[in-house]
């Protein structure tokens, strides 16, 4: 299986591709660990877990947004504080993108820094998320306005978690990853776009594309990690995607969206001269086999445009948009919500959402 090692500031850490979670969680676990679980997981996995955690001190979360902020983080450290959880002891979590948040925002703030290992649930976790160092929680009604870097001491990914998760959250991790393989450059995707409904039916296939995702992000965290240059790129699709999940409350997933989001940058720098139709449609035969089945109707194109306005990564007014021009040549451009760029967005949900 697929080791390796992500060198960090704060700590280097490893991920390791394992085939029984259960084994190695009892293997790893020390005296004082608590862990963290997201209680669908609890629910889904009990033959695995009941043994484990009835020896375990363990709490059981709802991984919900509502959870992942200030007052949902209370009972929680409130019951490691009454329950004797000390600075030598570590933090495991067993669960998607939202429990990792709440695990790693809680231990980098509990007697300023305990240890955690994670055990990604989600494809969307296992494929992107689980490296990086990001943690953050929401603010009032502002997602992800709090946070910092504060990376696992170990990753545990194992593909039996993925057996349970729908075919929407399968196609959300996959089009998360997808970005990846296109910032990578024209091998990559082509091998992406040829893998893709294999790795839906395919385990060893789809181990193999999560593992290369993780490879390409490494190369631009351990150069970038607090994302203040070129890994920044990663948020192709992103812009355009956050908008569209807050706008459908999150019926369209994060990985669809982005997929959404993708074709949105690349109908923009098509516009704007930097890649011909021909490269955009090359990705967007891959983009709509990922968004197949959904749709966009309940978006107001006013309230997209007001939206798009208010993303965190925007500078004053401006925009700070990731473009395309070509493969493996992804980057970030400043725009102003100008009469031009809104004709454009006018022209996108007028013409290129049809039918989907």
């Amino acid at each position: 299986m697929y080791n390796f090692k992500i060198s960090s500031v704060v700590n280097d850490y490893d991920v390791s591709f394992v085939d029984t979670f259960s084994t190695i969680l009892t293997e790893i676990l020390l005296e004082g660990d608590v862990i963290i679980i997201d209680s669908k997981v609890r629910k889904l996995y009990s033959k695995q877990l009941d043994t484990i955690l009835a020896q375990v001190k363990h709490i059981i979360i709802d991984a919900n947004e509502k959870q992942k902020s200030y007052q949902g983080l209370i009972p929680i450290i409130e019951e490691l504080i009454n329950g004797g959880f000390r600075k030598n002891h570590r933090l495991i979590a067993i669960g998607g993108g939202i429990t990792q948040d709440i695990t790693a925002f809680i231990s980098s703030i509990m007697y300023r820094g305990v240890d955690w290992i994670f055990f990604p649930t989600t494809l969307l976790a296992q494929g992107d998320s689980c490296i990086g160092s990001k943690t953050s929680i929401n603010f009032g009604e502002f997602k992800n306005q709090v946070g910092g870097f504060y990376p696992p001491r170990h990753i545990f990914i194992d593909l039996l978690f993925l057996e349970t998760l729908s075919d929407l959250d399968l196609k959300s991790g996959l089009g998360e990853m997808c970005h990846y393989f296109i910032v990578a450059g024209k091998d990559d995707f082509n091998r992406y776009k040829n893998e893709y409904l294999l790795a839906l039916k395919d385990k060893k296939i789809l181990s193999g594309i999560i593992n290369r995702s993780l490879e390409i992000k490494k190369g631009y965290i351990e150069v970038d990690e607090f994302d203040k240059n070129i890994r920044q790129v990663f948020n192709y699709g992103h812009s355009f995607g956050h908008a569209i999940e807050s706008l459908t409350d999150y019926r369209i997933p994060h990985g669809i969206a982005v997929s959404y989001g993708m074709d949105m940058a690349n109908f923009i720098s098509v516009k704007l001269g930097y890649i011909t139709e021909d490269i955009r449609n090359e990705i967007r035969e891959l983009l709509e086999k990922i968004w197949q089945g959904t749709n966009l109707d309940d978006i107001s194109l006013d309230r997209f445009k007001t939206a798009l306005s208010k993303d965190k990564k925007n500078v004053g007014t401006e925009l700070r948009l990731i473009l395309n021009k070509g493969y493996g040549e992804i980057f970030k451009k400043a725009m102003t919500m100008d009469d031009q760029f809104s004709q454009w967005l006018d022209e996108y949900f007028a013409n290129e959402l049809k039918n989907k």
